[in-house]
């Protein structure tokens, strides 16, 4: 049984959700603001955690900062707000999905399955260790990348996505065997999510070398990591 942390501060809403996670067999505990949240997890050790960003007292993305320090938390936002700044300062988090309101209990539920279930590590033999790509130095077995000699600070999906294509330097992944290695059955968008956190990655690479962009866009077709 999973334990699940839900921080919702509309009773309605959280309601529903505690009835879909406990008919699907999940311990559930609901906290209505993030001080009650980040109490609960100092006493008990959750698997996954559904935070609402409009949070009374502390946002929802504050709180994953604190919640995720010092352990790697998988967290769903629950939010009104769909602007694309939002999804993307919720994805560089680390979020694992992003759940716009209105929205089904029973599809919040199967996210929760998706999300725990593709939890795990990647397989070995989906990465190579050492160099990969020019500037790239990759221990599959540690979960790191170097990047021009700069370890790189990555969320578990921007790994997931840079050792898919540092797996097969040159060759264009498509956003559909993108979606499959590294979300695995995941039921978001796979064009938006994925093209979301190629703009995160993106941003962290560059940080590092402004004048280099490793990560090619083949428009119609995919991504794949510069051999060149």
């Amino acid at each position: 049984m999973s334990r699940i942390l839900l921080v919702e501060d509309e009773t309605a809403i959280a309601e529903t959700v505690l009835y879909a996670l406990r008919e699907e067999g999940h311990g559930a505990t609901h906290c209505l603001t993030a001080g009650d949240a980040l109490a609960a997890a100092s006493r008990e050790a959750f698997d996954l955690a559904i935070l609402d960003v409009g949070l009374p007292d502390l946002g929802g993305f504050a709180l994953c900062r604190q919640l995720r320090a010092g352990r790697d938390l998988p967290v769903i936002f629950l939010t009104a707000r769909q602007e694309e700044a939002d999804r993307i300062l919720g994805f560089e988090l680390g979020a694992d999905d992003y759940v716009p309101k209105p929205f089904s209990p029973r599809e919040l539920v199967a996210r929760v399955r998706a999300v725990l279930r593709r939890a795990q590590p990647a397989a070995a033999d989906e990465t190579h260790q050492g160099p990969t790509a020019p500037g790239f130095e990759h221990d599959s077995e540690g979960m790191r990348v170097r990047y021009r000699g700069r370890l790189l600070e990555l969320t578990r999906y921007e790994y997931g996505l840079l050792a898919a294509l540092l797996a097969r330097p040159g060759a264009v992944l498509s956003r559909a065997q993108l979606m499959d290695r590294v979300w695995g059955d995941a039921l978001e968008t796979g064009d938006r999510t994925i093209d979301t956190h190629v703009k995160t990655l993106r941003a962290k690479l560059h940080a590092i070398a402004p004048d280099a962009d490793p990560i090619r866009t083949h428009r119609g077709l995919g991504y794949s990591i510069d051999t060149a």
